[in-house]
């Protein structure tokens, strides 16, 4: 005795050695033996050798109607063997029974299987549903297949190119353009930026990562959507004070300006003169939906993303030439002890004489250091006096006025050039202009605190974390009990609630936000995550200028120091390389590796140990 039974669900046949009521020991025709379940068997049978009987079976199949088969088959349910006897016109041969049984396996679509070689046809409605969704899928698979083939042979699919975008940085797998585009992928053996590059679609590798940023931080595009400007107020008192700015040659954003007034009185006038947009559009405006939604200005070496539309910048930037509104705070400062004696909050117009520039007036930073002041220079005596108070108020705060100058590196780029510049920040002019926003803010801090308006301050504990809170707190590291962004209204949201409050605590009246309020919260949360992506997109653009200056400048043997086990840090460059050839060499020793191969796609540079240099110097 023959059986056909199913293991797993796969069919085999076997002969029958011993037989029990639950089960049976079986030969397969290989020879090997195995014990069956009783109810696995689909069919017993004497005749016909076993060696070839499913491949006999599956030619059969393959000729079977299955159109046919279904129409005949009926509504009912049916075992396999009675179709067969129906559709041969007598009792089946194995080989006749086992093609029905494979043939009725084989489409699902057609035939649901309702137990131990049992089944029934499919609803005709339920049929035609399956086919079209097979038929799709067959034309998908085909499409795919044009699809990849177009890719490997470097032709970008429109359907493709229209959502290149998400292939790059957010797949949907879902979607047949993404199993296309990840299959060339793995073909090919390439990243997806570089099959995107080889079929053109794909101008360069800024736009490569340009195109990261916005896809996550601006999807419907950088451009602002058509706004109504907000109108300057008419009623502002004209302040007496003239004021200039002192910030980079590219700023456009020009939040601060100061000013010293000298009059009859004994002490001396200096005034911090912060841009006023919040008194040009307030909380739940349309303006302020544009700004909640960026919250802060995104910076990168050559172009910048406001966070206020340009209209709104040209209307309330402290620029030369024009009365701006503005939030000031006016000290009066003993010229002899350079204490402050009084201080007193305005909102007003503010007369703006100039804008200065660093590259402008540099030449101060040694004469203030040494006391030679060129009069020729503007402002020159305003800034000598500013910068000895700047002296003081960081002596006030228990910082030293000799701490190591920081370098920092300037990216201008035109074009597809880039320079890069090294500048020692900690100068003179710097540190006036830090020691008086600092003071802006840690005033106007205690003052939003003393009045209880609710504000958002920026704290550091001992430990040295630094966090954004909605409770006044110390910041230990600028040696401060109060600090409050409130400095940069025109390129940080969190400035420009401080703003709001601000003004309502000088008016006198009750503040946009009260204490607990869920939009501040939200805004200083939001603000924290989007001004650290922001900061994260930047430092990665400079790591990628400094690859193309690299390129640009065909550097072959560098100069480098070494940071830590296997990491130098470039001269002259604010970029970093992992160099596994690099010897056991003390932090600070001077080396020169050969940059052997720059990716501006991975921004990686692969360098290679060269040699020691003399000169070494301690890394901070």
């Amino acid at each position: 005795m023959n059986v056909l039974y199913e293991d797993n669900g796969t069919f085999k046949v076997g002969t029958v050695l011993t037989e029990h009521e639950a089960s049976l020991q079986v030969e397969a025709p290989h020879g090997t033996r195995a014990k069956i379940k009783a109810a696995h068997v689909l069919l017993r049978f004497k005749a016909d050798p076993l060696a070839d009987l499913l491949d006999r079976a599956a030619q059969l199949a393959a000729a079977i109607d299955i159109d046919f088969l279904w129409q005949v088959c009926g509504d009912a349910e049916f075992g396999f063997g009675d179709l067969a006897a129906e559709y041969h016109g007598r009792a089946p041969t194995a080989v006749e029974a086992a093609s029905i049984l494979l043939r009725l396996q084989s489409a699902p679509v057609y035939f649901h299987r309702k137990g131990k070689g049992r089944f029934k046809a499919a609803p005709p409605e339920t049929l035609k549903a399956a086919l079209a969704g097979l038929e799709r899928k067959r034309q998908q698979a085909a499409q795919m297949d044009a699809w990849v083939d177009s890719l490997k042979h470097g032709a970008m699919p429109a359907p493709l190119a229209a959502i290149l975008p998400q292939l790059l940085y957010e797949p949907d797998r879902g979607r047949i353009e993404t199993k296309a585009f990840e299959q060339a992928c793995a073909e090919l053996g390439l990243s997806p930026p570089r099959l995107a590059e080889r079929c053109g679609a794909l101008p360069s590798s800024h736009d490569y990562h340009l195109g990261r940023f916005l896809f996550a931080h601006f999807p419907r595009g950088a451009e602002f959507p058509p706004h109504e400007p907000p109108a300057i107020p008419a009623d502002l008192a004209r302040g007496d004070a003239v004021a200039f700015s002192i910030d980079d040659a590219t700023t456009t954003e020009i939040d601060d300006a100061f000013s010293v007034t000298r009059g009859d009185e004994r002490l001396v006038r200096v005034g911090v003169h912060i841009a006023a947009p919040g008194l040009g559009f307030g909380p739940g405006s349309a303006i302020d939906h544009l700004a909640r939604a960026r919250l802060s200005t995104a910076y990168l070496p050559g172009r910048k993303i406001t966070m206020l539309p340009p209209a709104v910048i040209d209307r309330f930037a402290l620029a030369a030439g024009a009365a701006r509104p503005a939030l000031s705070l006016y000290v009066d400062v003993d010229p002899a002890t350079l204490e402050i004696r009084g201080e007193e909050t305005r909102i007003e117009q503010v007369p703006v004489a100039s804008n200065l520039r660093h590259h402008e007036i540099d030449v101060l930073n040694d004469a203030l250091a040494t006391g030679g002041v060129d009069r020729a220079v503007p402002f020159a005596d305003e800034l000598e006096f500013l910068y000895r108070l700047a002296l003081r108020l960081e002596a006030s705060r228990g910082k030293s006025a000799n701490q190591t100058d920081r370098i920092e590196y300037n990216f201008q780029v035109v074009g597809e050039r880039v320079s890069i510049v090294e500048r020692k920040r900690g100068s003179p002019v710097d540190k006036l202009v830090a020691e008086l926003m600092i003071l802006v803010n840690r005033t106007w801090g205690r003052l939003l605190d003393q009045h209880g308006a609710a504000a958002i301050y920026r704290a550091q504990a001992p430990d040295g974390k630094v966090r954004m809170t909605s409770v006044a707190a110390g910041h230990q590291g600028l040696g401060v009990s109060h600090y409050a962004w409130s400095s940069s209204p025109l390129r940080r949201y969190v400035d420009l609630v401080n703003q709001w409050q601000l003004i309502a605590v000088v008016r006198g009246a009750a503040p946009a936000f009260p204490h607990g309020s869920e939009a501040l919260l939200a805004a200083m949360r939001d603000f924290e995550a989007t001004y650290a992506a922001y900061d994260e997109f930047q430092r990665h653009m400079e790591q990628y200028w400094c690859l193309r200056w690299l390129a640009q400048e065909g550097v072959r043997i560098a100069a480098a120091e070494v940071v830590r086990d296997g990491v130098v840090r470039f001269v002259g460059l604010p970029l970093y390389a992992r160099v596994p050839s690099l010897p056991d060499l003390a932090p600070g020793t001077a080396v020169e590796v050969e940059v052997a191969d720059v990716d501006l796609i991975d921004t990686r540079v692969r360098c290679v140990y060269k040699k020691q240099r003399e000169e070494k110097r301690e890394i901070a």
